[in-house]
């Protein structure tokens, strides 16, 4: 019987991005904002395009270009953090069934990582094809403009772990369910929606897919049984909390939501020990008969 883990990770996948942003706008200074929701910017660690024209003066007059700044070397957990990022930018982007500009991607997603584009796009087309089974295709010589193709047949078991259930929405569920749970099985209203804008997904703003976001995942979703939503007391501004409604238990399991985020991330289940801890405890929890109900008296 193979052990379990000790139950001390480190964060969720999805708070990671947070902590190193933070890091790096205490190194290099704030850093521009994409509009984008999966639209606050990753770990940056250039200057952003101001350093390029920034100039001093010189001895009689005039002004000469100071030379840019050097990017430094990007970790490889920002990088494999912008390539999640870019995936789930590019899974939803896919639901409006229009191609999806180079311009958007360099503006919502990939902001001051532009000299590693084409490494980003590579591997976030190897995540695509190897996790989803899509393939990134590009719609016409240079037309920077990408479509996903499907190469999977649907497989139900396949189409679970992915969240592709069928409809766009799916996939949103899918996503705002591992955010809940990485973060503990309890996420405030203000948490999901930082993330979501970095999809480009807003609470006001109409989307061409969801339709009204705010309504699907506060209301719908909440109507379906898939989430719970209820007010934080003593909150200002007033906040509320999601967590999982219970349909989403009979429906799926935190070990398959947990996969689901661990093959965004390019990542073992096992790498959040705590939450790997709690799925397998899940697990065994489904395993168990159902305890049977006591006799009636005579």
């Amino acid at each position: 019987m193979s052990q379990i883990p000790r139950c001390r990770g480190r964060p969720s996948a999805f708070a990671l991005s947070e902590r190193e942003r933070e890091r790096e706008r205490g190194r290099g200074g704030d850093h521009p904002s994409p509009s984008a929701d999966v639209s606050e910017e990753a770990p940056s660690t250039s200057r952003g395009p101001d350093a390029l024209s920034a100039s001093a003066p010189v001895p009689g007059g005039g002004r000469r270009l100071q030379a840019a700044p050097a990017v430094g070397p990007r970790t490889q957990k920002q990088l494999e953090l912008k390539v999640a990022e870019l995936v789930q930018f590019l899974l939803v982007k896919d639901q409006k069934k229009i191609p999806i500009k180079r311009t958007d991607i360099l503006k919502h997603v990939v902001g001051d990582y532009k000299d590693v584009f084409p490494e980003l796009l590579r591997l976030a087309a190897g995540r695509l094809r190897d996790v989803f089974g899509y393939e990134l295709v590009e719609l016409e010589p240079r037309s920077n403009a990408y479509i996903l193709v499907n190469t999977l047949e649907p497989v139900e078991e396949d189409a679970e772990v992915r969240g592709d259930q069928g409809t766009p929405a799916a996939g949103l569920l899918m996503i705002v369910l591992g955010l809940i749970f990485m973060k503990g099985n309890t996420i405030t209203e203000t948490e999901v929606w930082d993330f979501l804008r970095r999809l480009g997904v807003y609470p006001t703003k109409r989307h061409l897919i969801f339709g009204d976001p705010k309504k699907l995942i506060t209301e719908d979703f909440v109507r379906q049984r898939y989430l719970e939503y209820r007010r934080i007391p003593h909150t200002d501004p007033v906040d509320y909390e999601l967590q999982w409604g219970p349909r989403t238990n009979l429906e799926t399991s935190k070990m398959k939501v947990l996969k689901f985020v661990a093959k965004i991330h390019n990542q073992d289940p096992k790498d959040w020990p705590v939450q790997y801890c709690e799925a397998l405890m899940d697990e065994e929890n489904r395993a168990r008969p159902p305890a049977s109900a006591p006799a009636p008296s005579s």
